[in-house]
């Protein structure tokens, strides 16, 4: 019974249950993404985004292979460049092409203007692929108030269902539902057409998937 009891403590600090989540920490796995390489980098929990020194003429996408429905994500991002850069993360998307790596749907705006915003990406008014328009447009006035430009910021998505919340630096920029979010989808960093050269840095990143 001694044995037991002192055996007891050393349970209780060192469970052998796995978690539920620990599917999550596999999601910054290289082999779990796609895009035109030469322009990212996965670190660890950081991943880089730089265009070349001309800038883009075309959007491009580092693209998640697996679809995620709900979901919780967090992280910290800083976006270099000039005045045009400007960058994203997309939500529930499809990959249209792979020739430069396209993507289509809603996506969580990054740039000047549109910091926290949700974008269409080549996604209609109707939920269809296609066109392009801005689904809820950030309160540019309050984000600019808390945003460091050229720095870090903080930057929180949650989807669950058609409910979107989207939070930079503790001001929440999108609340609500859509009725056109698909309900399920990859996930995408995305490098925006430039004309000059941009870099940016999503560091620190954490994901947890919600639907059981």
């Amino acid at each position: 019974m001694r044995s037991l009891l002192l055996a007891l403590p050393f349970l209780a600090v060192f469970p052998l249950v796995a978690h539920a989540d620990d599917k999550a920490n596999d999601f910054l796995k290289t082999d779990n993404w796609e895009g035109l390489m030469d322009f990212w980098k996965i670190e660890g929990t950081t991943v880089t985004g730089s265009s070349p020194k001309d800038g883009l003429k075309s959007n491009t996408f580092l693209c998640s292979k697996k679809k995620y429905k709900d979901f919780e994500m967090k992280f910290q991002i800083r976006l270099g460049g000039g005045n045009d850069a400007n960058s994203g993360i997309q939500i529930r998307s499809q990959l249209l092409e792979t020739k430069n790596y396209a993507v289509g749907g809603p996506q969580c705006d990054i740039g000047a203007g549109y910091w926290g915003s949700l974008y269409g990406e080549r996604f209609s008014k109707e939920g269809k692929i296609g066109g392009g328009h801005i689904m809820k447009l950030a309160d540019a006035k309050k984000v600019n108030e808390v945003l460091k430009k050229g720095d870090f910021n903080d930057y929180s998505i949650k989807c669950v269902g058609k409910h979107l919340t989207v939070v930079i630096n503790e001001v929440t920029t999108v609340d609500g539902d859509f009725d056109i979010m698909p309900d399920d989808g990859i996930i995408a960093f995305q490098l925006h057409v430039t004309k000059t050269p941009m870099d940016v840095t999503f560091k620190n990143i954490e994901f947890k998937e919600l639907t059981k």
